[in-house]
């Protein structure tokens, strides 16, 4: 069991930044990938990035070159480094575990707030 809480959210000006964490406690952080995912309102959940516990990682088109996804496993965190901010980034945003043994993302955070004003 994994639990997940994000932080780091809140209001910024377009082209503005800001960095989410996601802290994990429970079993090896290390040994699952990790995912950030976004949800606008009226709209689906969509994935932003994934990161493989090896280190490979993809990105949503939408966020190539503006957005980093980063982790310390030491610290049992991961991050989401979030530069050149557009109204289009405003949603929720959800960390995610998943492990190898399913491949799926079983473990979420309850999600952090980003607002992008014009």
């Amino acid at each position: 069991q994994v639990q997940l809480v994000e932080s780091g959210g809140g209001l910024v000006q377009a082209g503005g930044s800001l960095r989410l964490s996601c802290a994990a406690s429970g079993r090896t952080f290390s040994s699952y990938d990790m995912g950030w995912f976004r949800q606008a309102p009226g709209k689906e959940r969509e994935p932003v990035v994934t990161q493989w516990r090896g280190g490979t990682t993809y990105y949503a088109d939408s966020v190539k070159g503006r957005f980093t996804i980063s982790r310390d496993n030491a610290k049992n965190t991961a991050y989401l480094q979030m530069n050149s901010l557009k109204p289009e980034d405003t949603a929720v945003y959800y960390c995610a575990a998943r492990s190898a043994a399913t491949m799926k993302y079983e473990y979420w955070g309850q999600g952090t707030q980003v607002t992008v004003s014009s």
